[in-house]
């Protein structure tokens, strides 16, 4: 069987789609800000507080396999920047 590449769109469409379909109501929300990556062909997904941690046992399952990640709960995988909040807005 030839090797199926995926566009970066592709990747995530397919990702988000088996997230909402078939994995949310499993890892929700007992699961909330751990790392999840998904094989987008096979739709088996491997969960830690590691990110690296979370793509091995991924890729141990299919070493070809096609991943997305993301963070359960939320929006993005990272936060660039941001600012440190305090009780004192002068400070």
């Amino acid at each position: 069987m030839k090797d199926r590449r995926y566009t970066t769109e592709e990747t995530v469409a397919r990702g988000e789609a088996l997230y909402e379909r078939d994995i949310r109501s499993k890892v929700e929300p007992e699961h909330l800000g751990r790392f999840l990556v998904i094989d987008i062909v096979t739709g088996d997904y491997s969960i830690s507080d590691n990110e690296l941690a979370a793509f091995e046992s991924a890729g141990r399952r299919n070493p070809n396999g096609r991943f997305y990640v993301k963070r359960v709960g939320r929006e993005a995988v990272h936060r660039i920047g941001g600012a440190r909040l305090s009780a004192h807005p002068s400070r």
